[in-house]
């Protein structure tokens, strides 16, 4: 705890200095001081705790200040803390990238290594024009994205969000101009229909001649919407690219390891993308890393080509620390039994969320592994419902008419009851 003039003296440094995500900085929302963090708590500067049930953006899902992750960046900060990656290599890369394509479908055999979860997806686009240019068919540039999909903040990215919900309309006229199919309709329980397939397959058959892949997020629509669908579409949609002859990227930056339930949403559908993008809980939310895997078609495919070499290289490609930590995490995550803590999760975030079904505001109250979702008739004021969360002792980061938890695997079951008994509280009293 720090003396309240310094909690003071931090809130206007922060305010004359800083830039916010989605954030003005004439009219800016309360920002609150954290200190430290440790397990699943924050803790503020003026000593309160607050139990974090956003994982940090979904990406610290063993929690903060973890021993084993800890200990991981020391060892490896003790050898090197980062090197460039072009003509060179390191045990880090070399053992993330084996462990990687032994976790991931067996045709994903290349790993490149970036930054962050937006730049993994304009890896996967680049390697998808490329791809086809370097095979005779250039004219394949465009992509294919879902309505209410969300892929990042970057150019490429942005122009595969859904264009009114993906928070990049201003951005439109500048964007590439990118095809949208409908998103699907059909539960995550349910049937996927032949219907569901119709304008998909309408778009593929007008201009497959020009387009070089599907881009979706698999089971989860992420920030775009919190919306989850039938695994049996992705069983479709894959058999559709293969008919149009379409790479097929799966973009798992928020659902891959064990968010949805599996280590990876594509599991839920057993469909093997020619593209995968991994991210944010990669490093259990220690440091930015991303993966962009790919399938032998598409490497030897851009490596025997004119040009001869995939286009791209982050300057921080394949952080040794970040590698290091990755392995950390991943093996962490796999020798506990991750499953049935997530199904816990999953049963604990239903029964807490439950009531606010009967609320007047509510239009809908979903869950899904370590999911869950409120969501409103109306959005959110977030000057008002912040600090109603901060007063409650939680930390939860509401948009649009979505309030929803996505809490770290190491969560207990009194604080998930605490962290779902607040989120109903304060959407009852908004």
């Amino acid at each position: 705890m720090i003396n309240p003039s310094s909690w003071e003296d931090l809130q206007n440094g922060d305010r004359a200095a800083i830039w916010h995500p989605y954030a003005s900085t004439t009219d800016a929302p309360e920002i609150f001081p954290v200190i430290a963090a440790s397990g699943v708590r924050l803790e503020l500067a003026d000593g309160r705790q607050l139990i974090d049930g956003m994982a940090s953006w979904w990406c610290a899902i063993h929690g903060y200040n973890n021993p084993v992750l800890n200990q991981a960046v020391r060892a490896q900060l003790e050898d090197m803390s980062h090197i460039m990656f072009g003509g060179l290599t390191h045990p880090p890369a070399v053992k993330l990238a084996q462990l990687l394509t032994k976790l991931t479908p067996t045709g994903l055999d290349r790993v490149f290594f970036s930054d962050s979860g937006s730049v993994a997806v304009e890896v996967a686009l680049k390697m998808a024009i490329q791809y086809w240019y370097s095979v005779g068919q250039p004219k394949k540039q465009q992509l294919i994205a879902l309505r209410n999909g969300y892929h990042g903040d970057t150019f490429g990215a942005m122009s595969l969000c859904d264009p009114v919900t993906g928070m990049h309309h201003l951005f439109g006229d500048v964007l590439a101009k990118n095809l949208f199919a409908p998103a699907p309709s059909c539960g995550f329980d349910d049937p996927c229909p032949d219907r569901e397939m119709t304008a998909i397959t309408e778009l593929l058959a007008q201009h497959h001649q020009e387009v070089a892949a599907v881009i979706v997020e698999p089971v989860v629509q992420g920030a775009g919407g919190m919306r989850f669908y039938s695994p049996e579409y992705l069983v479709k949609l894959r058999a559709l690219c293969d008919a149009f002859d379409i790479l097929l990227i799966f973009d798992e930056i928020a659902t891959g390891f064990g968010r949805t339930g599996k280590l990876f949403a594509l599991e839920h559908a057993q469909v093997e993308p020619d593209i995968l993008c991994l991210g944010k809980a990669l490093t259990g939310g220690y440091m930015t890393l991303a993966a962009t895997l790919c399938n032998k078609r598409i490497s030897t495919g851009i490596s025997e080509s004119e040009a001869g070499a995939f286009m791209h290289g982050p300057t921080f490609m394949a952080n040794p620390l970040a590698c290091a930590t990755a392995i950390a995490s991943i093996k962490l995550l796999l020798s506990q039994p991750w499953q049935h803590t997530v199904e816990r999760i999953h049963a604990e975030l239903a029964a807490g969320l439950a009531p606010a079904q009967d609320l007047p505001n509510v239009a809908n109250v979903r869950t899904l592994g370590a999911i869950g979702v409120i969501e409103l008739k109306q959005p959110v004021d977030m000057k008002t419902i912040q600090p109603m969360f901060v007063e409650r002792g939680v930390w939860v980061r509401p948009f649009g008419k979505l309030v929803y938890a996505m809490p770290p695997f190491v969560m207990g079951t009194d604080d998930v009851a605490t962290l779902t008994a607040a989120m109903v509280d304060v959407v009852a009293s908004i």
